[in-house]
């Protein structure tokens, strides 16, 4: 685990940094799927944190994000450079890294990650395997162990799954020393759009309401989206009764069996 100081801002200044301090897994399947999982206490942390790209790759922005982080660092990913060489890149062409916190994992090969000097803390980050974990000004390091046990522990489980248990098991473990606002869900699959984008701006249990919209999520939507235009299927299905069908033939495959 790769920690950095506490800084020594007053409380006026610390609260400068209260803009997208989280905790966030990054992660991908056996099919090259992606997927992040973000929660924090700052209002809409999905909106600006939390960046995607089909077979390219995952990056959240943490602590004083950088917005430009995002589409710029899938963008030297997506031209070969490995996630240790962009986030090297990104950071030292930056003169608020001290403040930024930053992690990245590729659609195939290492992740990457980068927690500046200036993070508040607790404050951290743990590349591993095919999943990364990273958060700052959390109740302690604690929290990203337990996120990222929890997410071994679901092996087998869907990507979603697995990922709204990892941060369930942080949040658990202390989360945000803040408190809690604002959660995300996204992911990725083999389409240039978002197979699942769901957030959570403002609430008091966000990721109790998190998991609540993923089950809405089930009921219909995603059935649905999959019978949406795409790379394979220009036009996608048009029928509505089939598509009805489709989504039923969805449910019944997630029903309880019988007693």
């Amino acid at each position: 685990m790769c920690t950095a100081p506490t800084a020594t801002s007053t409380e006026t200044g610390a609260a400068l940094y209260d803009a997208a301090m989280t905790w966030s897994i990054l992660a991908r399947d056996e099919q090259g799927h992606l997927g992040v999982a973000i929660a924090t206490r700052f209002f809409a942390v999905g909106a600006l944190c939390v960046h995607t790209r089909r077979g390219v790759g995952a990056l959240a922005t943490q602590a004083l994000m950088n917005p430009l982080y995002g589409p710029q660092g899938l963008a030297l990913l997506g031209e070969g450079l490995t996630a240790a060489d962009v986030v090297a890149r990104l950071t030292s062409a930056d003169a608020g890294r001290a403040h930024r916190q930053l992690h990245l994992l590729p659609a195939a090969g290492a992740a990457a990650a980068y927690t500046g000097a200036s993070c508040i803390d607790w404050c951290g980050h743990a590349p591993s395997g095919d999943f990364s974990v990273a958060g700052n000004m959390l109740a302690g390091p604690q929290v990203l162990e337990a996120t990222a046990q929890a997410y071994r522990d679901a092996a087998g489980e869907p990507l979603a799954g697995r990922l709204l248990a990892a941060m369930a098991a942080g949040e658990a473990a202390g989360g945000d020393k803040r408190g809690k606002q604002a959660a995300a869900l996204r992911i990725h699959a083999d389409e240039d759009y978002a197979q699942l984008d769901i957030r959570v701006d403002d609430h008091e249990e966000p990721l109790a309401e998190l998991r609540r919209l993923y089950r809405k999520s089930l009921e219909r939507y995603q059935p649905f989206i999959a019978c949406l235009a795409g790379r394979h299927d220009p036009v996608g299905l048009t029928d509505r009764s089939e598509i009805e069908a489709r989504i039923e033939s969805f449910k019944a495959s997630r029903a309880e069996p019988s007693k």
